[in-house]
């Protein structure tokens, strides 16, 4: 692997009496897309959250550029999170402004940027993903397809250094699940970035995926490529990838 952009040293979360992870560790190799995997419900989307600092573990410790966000202060967690794309299940885009708006706010708010600068590199960031002639529209104008990719956008119009994507490809039809992959694909390649997937779509994971890791019940059971993953002896992993009723996962 290469070296680890944003790693996860043997952290737990509860929520109430609710254990989410339990002493989960995980590296997120620079320059790759890794793509987590899991039962409904597994904690998942904590494991994002913890990356972009949104929330903090109850015990151990998250790392970005080995920097550990834990313990920062807020000053200094907003300036980090300018190095860090978000792009939510849903889009998250307000629905009182245009697309094009939504895709400028980031730069608006972090950056002291024209406001023909910003219009630019919003309008460059849209045709980026297939969405230049919808800077002038609202949010309730588009598919969800589109929407999620405006979501997209959004999340690395600043050039972000990693970019976390949950659930990209939730809610939408095959066609549309294949074109949504092969943008983070290419969004990957041409920010020079990293990526982070949360995602139950197995195909969407073989095509996209540099690593693949296997969170159940609270810690990292499987990790490495999407071969590694595919061939483990482990028989939690096989028979969640086989979608099989008959195995260890209690159901």
């Amino acid at each position: 692997m290469a070296e680890p952009i944003a790693r996860l040293d043997d952290v737990s979360v509860s929520f109430g009496e609710r254990v989410v992870l339990k002493n989960c560790s995980l590296e997120v190799p620079d320059g790759t897309i890794m793509c987590i995997i899991g039962l409904s419900g597994a904690g998942k989307s904590t494991i994002l959250r913890l990356l972009d600092g949104l929330i903090k573990p109850d015990s151990g410790h998250v790392y970005l550029h080995e920097h550990d966000i834990c313990h920062m202060r807020e000053s200094q967690l907003i300036e980090m999170r300018t190095k860090i794309g978000f792009a939510f299940q849903f889009a998250a885009l307000f629905d009182s402004m245009t697309v094009g708006e939504n895709v400028s706010l980031p730069l608006r708010e972090h950056t002291t940027l024209s406001e023909k600068e910003i219009f630019d590199i919003a309008m460059h960031t849209l045709d980026s993903v297939g969405l230049a002639h919808t800077y002038h529209n609202m949010p309730s104008e588009l598919s969800g397809g589109m929407l999620k990719r405006a979501g997209f956008a959004r999340a690395v119009v600043t050039n972000p250094e990693i970019v976390l994507y949950d659930e990209p490809t939730t809610g939408v039809d095959p066609i549309v699940t294949h074109l949504l992959t092969d943008t983070i694909k290419r969004l990957r390649k041409q920010l020079n970035s990293t990526a982070v997937v949360i995602s139950h779509d197995l195909q969407s994971i073989y095509m996209m995926a540099d690593y693949v890791a296997m969170l159940f019940e609270g810690a990292i059971i499987a990790n490495g490529t999407v071969e590694d993953v595919r061939k483990s002896n482990n028989p939690i992993v096989q028979q969640f990838l086989q979608g099989s009723e008959v195995g260890p996962i209690p159901l």
